[in-house]
């Protein structure tokens, strides 16, 4: 059985995906890929030179002066020196024989744990830190930023050690880079040794990109959209092939849009946080393409661009930058020009707004107006229009508001792999509270039951068969046997409330229908269950903050929320849980679980004061 579950996944990844992954893997095995072979010096700088500029009206960043923030959340004290490129921040321990070939580096070290933690200061989040101040005639900002990036490429020889294992990490490299020059105004006048780390790091990227498109996720638009930023860069100075790889990231940047963002705007790893990475991944590229004044992306680039921006304006509370912590969460946060919260989403959308849309996203004044700022991009005129009820049928996303309340409910619409087992899964915000949360992600470098709680089906607010995961995890970050939506009721509203209905049934039989109603004061959901074996659980997750059981109904003294059944509630009992918003970072929760053990109906109202 397994056997076939796995042989049905590799269907729905693709075999061509499949094809380019082996053939990366055996190439990479055998040393047939190129990029085996390469060996380079690195320069010394100076990469950025003194250039008297217009002092900003934008506040550049707070961090990276005292202290910097790791994944969004913890700190790291900045020192005078540069810090340890191949140690841990968060316990010093360093990568064992750091000048071995990057491909004998393994992704889960049992010395140094998870090698996302290795790589997190080599995103070089700094460097658009220091370039801001440096804008603003900050001499040792300029002095820091230069010092920083020569001691970066002394202890990182090209091509060898952790920091050259990932094209997608090279690549978060070329694009701060670049968005580096833009402050500094350096695009044209970039120093040769600049311009020589920028080639270092397209000659890592470019003989893998087949292995990153296989992927189907961020990986393949953040290589195309090096390779076509740094290649046209380098081209722009007379490079031949800078040329060569400036068309072969402007063609897989539009292969990877037209296939990975669907017409509703969804993008193929339903997440919240992913999507905020593609955004800004996209507008860095259209911004380069200005300033080179390149000819125009595909007509279907841009379409697929503006309907990924409002996938995700619908999704964000407009006073607080906050959204769902739907899907994978792994930290990451590119383009940070801006003194917000990690989780403040704002910023992104606004640029993005700015750009493929001709609008204001948040009309209002505010930080999330400063990365259009220093990257000295007028305030479009319009305003958006306020975010409103949704439905993303592509992606399984419906989006219900109404008044200050909003519901998000994820149905299993995978045409790419699900990283979480959430069908069903239901989000509650008022305002800027989320009342109803998600799980988020915590490691990916876990002890095994973390790894099964964050992303499994207990973790979210949904009903779990047979104590099982809705769909059986086969690794990682994969699972098998995808689900499919197999009822669908589409949006309906009026001025009372907005209503919105999907299920699907999996392969063993059971099946889910969940009907979500939104009004000002109340949120009702009707789930019918049937087809399990022995018991279906259904949960709901709340911050942990002072709620108590009174039969089965919950109280926290402001709000309620009752379940009533058709059958006999076998159990009915709170429970503490977690949740990660963000990385490395796990919080308890409360979680209302509910047991029926024959097929049945559970109606759930939360009530608030309207």
């Amino acid at each position: 059985m397994k056997l076939l579950i796995k042989l049905r996944t590799a269907l729905a990844l693709g075999l061509l995906n499949i094809a380019r992954v082996t053939a990366y893997r055996l190439g990479v095995k055998l040393r047939l890929n190129p990029v085996c072979h390469l060996r380079a010096t690195p320069p010394r700088g100076p990469f950025f030179s003194i250039k008297t500029l217009k002092q900003s009206t934008a506040a550049p960043l707070a961090d990276w002066q005292a202290s910097g923030q790791l994944f969004g959340r913890w700190p790291f004290t900045v020192g005078a020196q540069a810090p340890d490129w191949l140690a841990s921040p968060f316990t010093g321990q360093r990568v064992p024989n750091p000048q071995r070939n990057w491909w004998t580096i393994p992704d889960f070290d049992p010395v140094t744990g998870d090698i996302k933690v290795i790589w997190e200061l080599s995103r070089m989040d700094w460097v658009l830190a220091f370039a801001q101040r440096a804008h603003n005639r900050d001499a040792e900002a300029l002095t820091r930023l230069n010092t920083w990036l020569a001691d970066w490429c002394e202890n990182n020889t090209p091509y060898r050690g952790p920091n050259w294992k990932c094209g997608q990490e090279a690549s978060f490299r070329v694009m701060h880079l670049a968005m580096a020059a833009l402050i500094l105004d350096q695009v044209n006048t970039a120093t040769s040794d600049l311009r020589e780390l920028v080639h270092l790091h397209l000659q890592r990227i470019a003989p893998t990109v087949q292995y990153a498109v296989g992927q189907d996720n961020n990986h393949g638009t953040s290589e195309a959209a090096a390779l076509f930023i740094g290649g046209s860069w380098l081209a722009a100075h007379g490079s031949a092939q800078g040329e060569k790889w400036q068309q072969t990231g402007q063609e897989w940047l539009e292969d990877r849009c037209a296939r990975l963002i669907g017409k509703d705007g969804g993008f193929s790893q339903y997440s919240l946080n992913y999507h905020r990475l593609l955004l800004d991944t996209l507008s860095m590229a259209e911004l380069w393409r200005r300033r080179l004044a390149a000819p125009e992306f595909s007509q279907q680039f841009y379409q697929r661009a503006t309907a990924a921006t409002y996938w995700l304006y619908a999704m964000i509370d407009p006073d607080s930058g906050d959204g769902p912590n739907v899907g994978a969460n792994d930290g990451a946060r590119l383009l940070q020009l801006t003194n917000t919260a990690y989780r403040d989403y704002r910023p992104a959308v606004q640029l993005a707004m700015a750009l493929f849309s001709k609008q204001q996203a948040y009309p209002r004044e505010g930080p999330w107006n400063d990365t259009l700022r220093w990257l000295d991009i007028p305030l479009p005129g319009s305003h958006a229009a306020p975010p409103k009820s949704v439905v993303a049928d592509d992606s399984g996303f419906a989006v219900l508001r109404h008044g200050a309340a909003m519901a998000m409910l994820r149905y299993p619409r995978f045409r790419f792999r699900p990283s979480h087992a959430d069908a069903l899964h239901l989000d509650l915000w008022l305002g800027h509270d989320n009342l109803l949360c998600d799980d988020g992600s915590y490691s990916y470098h876990a002890e095994s039951k973390w790894l099964q709680y964050f992303g499994g089906t207990a973790s979210h607010n949904t009903v779990q068969f047979d104590g099982r995961d809705q769909m059986p995890r086969l690794g990682r970050f994969l699972f098998g046997d995808w689900l499919r939506t197999s009822f669908l009721q589409p949006l309906e509203a009026n001025e009372h409330a907005v209503q919105f209905a999907a299920g699907y049934r999996d392969r063993a039989g059971a099946s889910h229908r969940r009907q979500v109603t939104l009004s000002n004061s109340c949120l009702r959901v009707v789930d019918e269950v049937r087809g399990f074996k022995q018991k279906a659980v259904l949960r709901w997750r709340v911050p942990h903050k002072h709620w108590h059981l009174e039969g089965q109904r919950w109280t926290n003294g402001r709000h309620t929320l009752t379940v009533q059944t058709s059958v006999p509630a076998t159990r009915c009992e709170m429970v503490e849980a977690w949740e990660s918003r963000h990385y490395l970072e796990k919080t308890p929760v409360s979680v209302l679980e509910l047991e029926i053990q024959q097929p049945g109906t559970l109606t759930t109202e939360y009530r608030w004061a309207a």
